[in-house]
């Protein structure tokens, strides 16, 4: 059989060159991914003050990340377009690494954290093989749907501009009426918070121009502003005494290229969190991981099919199927890798764009994943001030969603507005989709609408409950 036979290529009005192309281009796009998610897991200590693959603190652990990353990247893009043929790539998601990392690492071990990925994949593919899903999707309202994409949005997009030191703590905010601040003492101050404004007006100048790559291209040009300055300026590290540093990582250079290190991998307790935070508390963040992944990737994967021409009259695209279940698994994988949920990307429309309509141009994007884990290293090299500039785009890109939510309608805005705006606020997602979802099930008690709420709505909603009462809930029981 050919590769044009395979992957239908002909049939569906494209060619190798056009998908070789697609492919190389959502790599090109996407590849971000690579520097950002080491960023996000990188640096925060778990319950016992450990760090993910067995760092300090100091950046040491980032390449094994950044591998794993790649790798997981690779092999599961490679999955989607040999199994499904379908050009859509996957790699750990912007939000879903956030949310394990400060909702779930903090209060338990990292590898308890990503036991309850895998679980959350497995559940998913459960789901996915006996239909269930309907009934999942169809429990949760569409505008909560939206909310919480919004509400996690909203947070990466805080994560970047204190990461970049262009939003600050104020160290004595319990003395204080305002608990954070504009850089440092209400100023900016450092030539790091320039290399980041730099990096965001650059990205943003990109994006409007809808140049190819514009997330990768700034990440690049602040990074080479970043050494730039500090070869002449020598700005080290931020602190207490040297409030005008660099936030996470020192820009230096030791290489680029080495035999990748997979050390995160199989660094997973399945149920450890269960003994660690408590099967309730477990239980709630398995189920704020299913919802933040699964219906995001149904929703992207038909926002995909569409940009392709590949969706059938009742807008679903030809082997859906296929596709949750891959996705599914790459869920999980991200787990077993130690490297938090893979999930569906958005940015495989730029592939599409330059003419991709089939797996191929998924395969050329895993492949190139795979090509880049000997790459890893160079993670030690980007400033978090280069870099995070992307989570501020992403999260404009899903506050965008904001516009699907009927403000006019208070029974659903509420329940919509308390998501969004808690999980920045609280600096917790799960608080943000708990309080959304009671809000939602007591109006709809008090408006006498009790036919509105899904069973499964019901149940979670209790869960909730327990989970917000859980300290005065177990003083009381023992």
């Amino acid at each position: 059989m050919s590769i044009d036979s395979y992957f239908r290529i002909s049939e569906r009005g494209s060619t190798i060159g056009q998908e070789v192309r697609g492919g190389v281009v959502t790599f090109l796009t996407m590849a971000y991914i690579i520097v950002l998610n080491p960023l996000i897991l990188g640096y925060i200590p778990d319950s016992e003050g450990n760090f993910l693959a067995g760092g300090a603190g100091d950046g040491s652990n980032l390449p094994a990340i950044a591998a794993g990353t790649a790798l997981v990247a690779g092999v599961l893009t490679i999955l989607m377009g040999a199994v499904a043929n379908f050009p859509l790539a996957l790699a750990a998601g912007l939000g879903l690494n956030a949310f394990v990392a400060v909702a779930i690492a903090t209060q338990s071990t990292w590898a308890d954290a990503m036991g309850l990925v895998v679980l959350e994949g497995l559940v998913i593919l459960v789901l996915v093989l006996t239909g269930f899903r309907q009934a999942v999707f169809h429990a949760v309202p569409t505008q909560l749907k939206v909310a919480i994409s919004v509400g996690i949005g909203l947070f990466i997009a805080l994560i970047g501009f204190v990461d970049a030191g262009f939003v600050s703590r104020i160290p004595d905010a319990s003395n204080s009426t305002v608990p954070v601040q504009l850089g440092t003492g209400g100023q900016l101050e450092g030539w790091p918070v320039l290399v980041f404004v730099v990096g965001l007006l650059l990205l943003v100048a990109l994006w409007v121009r809808r140049v190819k790559g514009a997330i990768l291209i700034a990440i690049v040009a602040a990074t080479v502003l970043a050494f730039v300055l500090d070869a002449i300026l020598d700005l080290g590290g931020r602190s207490a005494e040297n409030p005008g540093g660099w936030s996470l990582t020192v820009p230096h250079f030791d290489g680029i290229v080495d035999v990748p290190d997979f050390g995160t991998l199989g660094e997973f307790s399945l149920f450890g969190a269960f003994s660690s935070i408590g099967v309730v508390a477990a239980i709630l963040l398995v189920f704020s991981l299913l919802l933040a992944d699964f219906f995001d990737t149904m929703g992207t994967m038909t926002a995909i099919g569409a940009e392709a021409g590949l969706n059938d009259a009742e807008g679903v695209p030809p082997n859906a199927e296929r596709i949750l279940v891959v996705d599914s698994v790459a869920a999980a994988a991200g787990g077993l890798a130690g490297v938090s949920s893979n999930t569906s990307y958005i940015e495989s429309a730029s592939g599409v764009g330059e003419g991709a309509r089939t797996g191929l141009a998924s395969v050329v994007t895993g492949v190139l994943f795979l090509l880049a884990t000997f790459f890893t290293p160079i993670v030690r090299v980007i400033p978090s001030e280069a870099a995070v500039p992307a989570l501020v785009l992403v999260g404009f890109l899903m506050m965008q969603q904001v516009t699907e939510i009927r403000w006019a309608d208070p029974e659903i805005a509420i329940p919509a507005f308390l998501t969004i705006v808690l999980m920045p606020f609280t600096y917790s997602i799960t608080a943000g989709i708990g309080a959304g979802f009671l809000a939602f099930l007591l109006i709809k008690l008090v408006v006498g609408r009790t036919r509105d709420i899904h069973p499964l709505m019901a149940v979670v909603g209790l869960l909730f409950v327990i989970y917000f009462a859980i300290d005065p809930l177990t003083d009381w029981l023992t």
